[in-house]
């Protein structure tokens, strides 16, 4: 079987107790790695250093994890990261809370200058989002702007729609929600109580009740059933009450039970993990599985050997090359899942649509009930009396009373049976609105129909993608095998299942800097300081130095030769000075105005001083130019960020000509209304789908590497 990458409802409701064991613990440092991995450090009393990791990408889990299955801290802390650290260094943990049933877990932090809240969202695409104490973004990984909700800084921080909560509703609301649907008591759970199909099946397998048994011939006794089964997990969950276990591919070496860490020297098939032991899954010969004192233990163990499995897996055996069939696979999986939700959301909007057409189909009956419920509350009758009524005006035989089931005051509402189907009315409105509610619920149903046929079709797109990936490998194997290089094949490294990471930092790494296509080093600053320090240190005889005529652009110096050589005059081509120029301009105050072009002059070494004329001053990153000056007329600005491969692996950016032979894959900016962040997080996901070894663009080319390379200002992704 498939191992799990996500956490469940259930298992979220089982970590909460655990985590909050951890309360009053400070925060210390804050890391993000990628764009979707942030690990908190923490320092407690009592257990010393404490490592809480909320991962939102492929994987999805939040949990405590031990010190040794931690990343190395990475390079330069991107803007979130930093952010967080501001926000909550020296801060005291003061819980979490699971909202609802829902996958998502909301952190609370505090410190003397104001309270900080961290909403992790495990479903979906995922995200982070930090906010106030009034729940004011003040920055997430991504941006959500739905009709439903919106999670965007300065805006204020939206749940998704309430859904039933299956642990904590009571008897008559189960037993509704049961009645109210047209398939079988497996599916019923697993869907419109919010289960999910493992846990569905195995809440019929512990109640002893079939699992396809239609729910036309569900008996009271069996809905009680399942429902005391419910209630006995929920008192084990919030009472943490829990014997979790580790489960895995069964072999002959299985360890022995009641370990809390990993066994082996290799990495174990590991395949789920649950607060309790799943009958479902004890039935099976095929899994072994290791108990553990703690729920949070069993995950950070889980996860920590599916990580191992993935990198292992990600390593080239033999001749095997990517498992595309997996891939293949995976995605068909994801189809028929997507075209399942939306086969019911057809359902459910038709449903809606026939409730209020009932409504109207029997409008004098309904509008009659409506009515007496109404002047009774007018006169003060109790709900419960009102309920009385309608029960012994039913005995009597009267139509508009045998058509009430349920009166609940709590809300307003009364339940009709109306032709077989059962709708609820609120009492304050009439008919008509009662009817116009239900249409406009079959609205906001058909637009969840319509997300979801977008998502089935950007699957189906990346579906064709991987068919095209895989024929091309075989295609290549045919013809002789991707790493012959003996024969000058050229490697395919977009394709290749590991790519080796090989770094060698350069000095001029903290400027801004590209090489030209003709090999010539441009360096620039990204600040006053760094223009100060150029100007002083590594402006040398043969430099060309760059400035664009708008004010606020960086120094930007052509070196003709390395600063450890000796210098000398060097003739360079019109490509190489153009490409400089149009560096200089990119990287200028004309990006971030948002225009397209702007004029650039050039100057030799000798003529740049750091001494004003008599009577003037230069600001810090300012100097003096002397002499006549190189002009380049309208140079457009120009930028694109690729991924190189080889000699070294690493992000590199600049001018498009520039660095388009140099890298394995690239994309382009343009001045437009983008955060720097956001523009770097679409491209590192646009890498990552580009890359079979997803790890590798990780690895190299996280956001905050890509954004090192973007010019100042608003950018927008160039479509080509």
């Amino acid at each position: 079987m498939e191992p799990k990458r996500e956490l469940t409802s259930v298992d979220l409701a089982a970590l909460v107790s655990e985590l909050n064991a951890y309360r009053g613990a400070k925060l210390d440092k804050a890391y993000l790695y990628g764009d979707d991995l942030v690990r908190l450090k923490l320092r407690d009393y009592d257990r010393g250093r404490v490592e809480l990791i909320l991962e939102v990408g492929d994987v999805m889990r939040a949990h405590i994890a031990a010190p040794t299955h931690v990343p190395d801290a990475p390079g330069r802390p991107p803007n979130f990261a930093m952010m967080l650290r501001n926000r909550l260094s020296g801060a005291d943990f003061e819980g979490v809370e699971q909202y609802e049933f829902d996958r998502i877990l909301e952190f609370e932090f505090s410190r003397e200058d104001g309270d900080t809240k961290i909403i992790v969202e495990l479903f979906g695409h995922g995200n982070v989002a930090v906010c106030d104490e009034t729940y004011e973004v003040i920055d997430c990984l991504d941006t959500v702007r739905l009709k439903s909700r919106t999670v965007a800084p300065g805006s204020t921080y939206g749940f998704p729609d309430s859904r039933i909560n299956p642990l904590t509703v009571d008897y008559e609301g189960f037993a509704h929600t049961m009645d109210d649907s047209d398939t079988d008591v497996v599916r019923t759970l697993a869907t419109q109580l919010n289960w999910g199909g493992l846990w569905a099946e195995e809440l019929c397998t512990r109640a002893g009740v079939e699992k396809t048994l239609d729910i036309a011939d569900a008996t009271d006794e069996e809905y009680q059933k399942v429902y005391d089964t419910v209630q006995r997990l929920a008192e084990s969950l919030s009472s943490a009450d829990l014997d979790p276990r580790v489960y895995y591919e069964a072999d002959d070496g299985d360890g022995e039970d009641g370990e809390e860490s990993g066994s082996g020297d290799g990495p174990r098939p590991v395949v789920d993990v649950t607060p309790v032991p799943l009958e479902e899954h004890e039935a099976d010969d095929a899994l072994a599985s290791d108990a553990y004192e703690t729920f949070n233990g069993a995950v950070d163990d889980y996860f920590y050997e599916l990580d191992r499995s993935d990198d292992a897996e990600s390593e080239p055996v033999g001749d095997t090359g990517p498992d595309f069939q997996e891939q293949i696979e995976k995605h068909q999986r994801i189809i028929e899942q997507q075209e399942g939700a939306i086969s019911g959301f057809e359902e459910q909007a038709e449903e809606e649509r026939e409730k209020a057409e009932l409504l109207y189909g029997n409008y004098g009956l309904v509008d009659e009930v409506i009515s007496t419920v109404r002047a009774a509350r007018e006169d003060d009758v109790p709900w419960d009396d009102i309920a009385a009524t309608f029960a012994d005006g039913a005995e009597q035989g009267i139509p508009e009373a045998e058509a009430v089931v349920d009166v609940d005051g709590s809300d307003g509402t009364v339940t009709l049976e109306l032709d077989g189907t059962r709708v609820a009315v609120d009492v304050e409105d009439g008919v008509e609105k009662n009817a116009d509610r239900l249409y406009t619920e079959a609205k906001r149903i058909e637009g969840k129909k319509e997300g979801a046929l977008a998502a089935i079709e950007d699957t189906r797109e990346e579906l064709a993608e991987i068919k095209e990936r895989k024929a091309a490998y075989e295609d290549r194997d045919e013809e002789g095998g991707e790493d012959d290089e003996a024969d000058d094949h050229e490697v395919d490294w977009l394709a290749r299942s590991s790519i080796p990471v090989r770094r060698d930092e350069k000095w001029f790494e903290r400027f801004r800097w590209f090489h030209t296509s003709t090999g010539y080093l441009v360096i620039g600053g990204r600040d006053a300081d760094q223009n100060e320090e150029l100007v002083k240190k590594y402006v040398e005889g043969g430099d060309k130095v760059f400035h664009t005529q708008a004010h606020g652009g960086p120094v930007t110096v052509l070196k003709a030769t390395d600063p450890s050589e000796p210098s000398r005059e060097v003739e360079f081509d019109d490509e190489t000075l153009e490409q400089a120029a149009q560096f200089a301009v990119t990287y200028s105050s004309v990006w971030k105005d948002g225009r397209y072009a702007d004029d650039v002059y050039m100057v030799d070494a000798d003529q740049v001083s750091k001494t004003p004329e008599s009577g003037e001053f230069l600001e810090k990153g300012g100097f003096a130019i002397r002499g006549d000056r190189t002009y380049f007329r309208d140079t457009p600005v120009g930028c694109a960020v690729g991924i190189q491969c080889e000699p070294s692996t690493r992000v590199i950016g600049g001018p498009p000509a520039a660095i388009a032979d140099r890298v394995e894959t690239s994309m382009r900016v343009e001045p437009g209304r983008y955060a720097q962040g956001d523009v770097a997080k679409r491209i590192y996901r646009e890498f990552r789908e580009r890359f079979t070894d997803t790890s590798f663009v990780r690895k190299v080319a996280s956001p905050d590497r890509i954004q090192h390379f973007l010019p100042p200002g608003g950018s927008r992704i160039v479509e080509e």
